[in-house]
């Protein structure tokens, strides 16, 4: 049963009267005046059962808070969601893998690698169901028995990408999470790339450490994944990267490489022992 504030707050999104995360704790910071809004909260409780999702605001108790100081703009006050909404409630216990589109098979096999030894030593897998690395770091979850979680950059009506919807229910159904700040689809195409770097400050804000598989250079082919992996710098979280000295030529590993230059961890099994 998801809370009345929660439902009420879920109609001003929908109905676009709550703009951004920014509006929100400037003029809506307030239960009081939230409940001066009108809206049938039968009609959207069943909404919401026929969906399958859940929803959850800042008002509840249960609301998976964070350890970082933020700007209003990037501090997040609402999710839906399917699966296990408690997984978030540890961040110590979960670790996010991030990564190009396009991994070469070795590349996911040595990927593979690192998954398995992180759910070993029993932490849960955070990603962002995009193809590719995501992909990978889901599925060798699911395979090892593991709980993994997944931001969307999308609502869950229209699940991006649409190839991963069949995981996605694997990860709800292996006793996973994945969830969004969205409920609305975008309004343009500024707004809809907006969203895929709003979801990687939450892959950041929800982890004890992030770990960039790899990475192109920005102009070199996707480095959606640097934003990832730059929140995680700016909150101060732990980060790892996938390298080794024969990848310095292979630009899929470009922005790896440059991370090592400037100090960041080589990911190792001695360095995920010490996470």
């Amino acid at each position: 049963m998801n809370s009345k504030i929660s439902l009420k707050l879920y109609n001003l999104i929908k109905t676009g009267v709550i703009k951004t995360n920014a509006h929100f704790w400037k003029s809506f910071y307030n239960e009081d005046y939230i409940n001066t809004f009108p809206c049938d909260l039968q009609a959207l409780e069943q909404e919401l059962k026929e969906k399958g999702i859940n929803v959850i605001s800042v008002f509840d108790n249960t609301f998976p808070v964070v350890g970082v100081k933020l700007k209003n703009s990037e501090r997040p006050f609402f999710f839906a969601y399917k699966g296990d909404i408690t997984l978030l409630n540890n961040v110590d216990k979960n670790v996010a893998v991030i990564g190009v589109l396009t991994p070469t098979n070795e590349i996911v096999e040595r990927e593979e690698k690192v998954v398995k030894s992180l759910i070993e030593k029993g932490y849960n897998i955070v990603s962002g169901l995009a193809k590719g690395c995501d992909t990978v770091a889901h599925t060798e979850s699911i395979k090892n028995n593991a709980k993994t979680i997944a931001f969307l950059p999308s609502t869950i009506d229209d699940l991006y990408p649409k190839e991963n919807i069949s995981l996605a229910n694997e990860i709800i159904n292996n006793g996973g999470l994945i969830i969004t700040e969205y409920v609305n689809e975008p309004k343009n195409k500024y707004e809809n790339v907006k969203r895929f770097i709003e979801r990687d400050r939450l892959q950041a804000l929800y982890s004890k450490a992030v770990i960039l598989i790899a990475s192109f250079r920005k102009g070199e082919g996707d480095s959606g994944s640097r934003h990832a992996f730059e929140k995680a710098k700016q909150y101060g979280i732990k980060r790892l990267v996938m390298y080794r000295e024969s990848d310095s030529n292979d630009l899929t590993f470009g922005l790896n490489k440059d991370y090592v230059i400037q100090g960041e961890k080589i990911v190792s099994q001695k360095a995920i022992e010490g996470l």
